[in-house]
């Protein structure tokens, strides 16, 4: 399982880069030394490869080690917490602010709303191309 479709966050302006870059982004905020990061990894790597849409949906790592003023910015608390932006603004999906632990059902949710989301945002583009 290759992890290309992620993009590995080392500083907040290669942050806002990608938040401005794509239309929508999931970011995963975690730790080298957590286990239920490790533990949820490949499932973020498979949901990445499954719904990542150039410059429409980009899914993003941020080792809070490495990169604590992202961290700090964005008041990540706990490892992981999933954070999703549309047009480089934090947004809920599906009615959660955040998703903190390691919770494949709700990621595996959040990733299949994006998804969705910038399916249609690439057909409306299309169409007006």
């Amino acid at each position: 399982m290759s992890s290309d479709k992620i993009h590995h966050i080392t500083s907040t302006d290669q942050l806002s880069s990608l938040l401005s870059s794509n239309t929508y982004v999931a970011v995963d905020f975690y730790a080298d030394w957590c286990p239920p990061c490790k533990t949820i990894a490949p499932i973020y790597a498979q949901l990445a490869a499954k719904h990542a849409l150039d410059g429409k949906l980009a899914f993003a790592k941020v080792n809070v080690d490495h990169v604590q003023d992202a961290a700090q910015q964005y008041r990540v608390t706990a490892m992981p917490t999933f954070l999703f932006f549309k047009e480089g603004k934090q947004v809920a999906v599906n009615g959660k602010a955040m998703i903190q632990g390691a919770d494949p059902r709700s990621l595996g949710a959040a990733a299949e709303k994006l998804g969705g989301l910038a399916s249609k945002k690439a057909e409306e583009d299309a169409a007006k191309a």
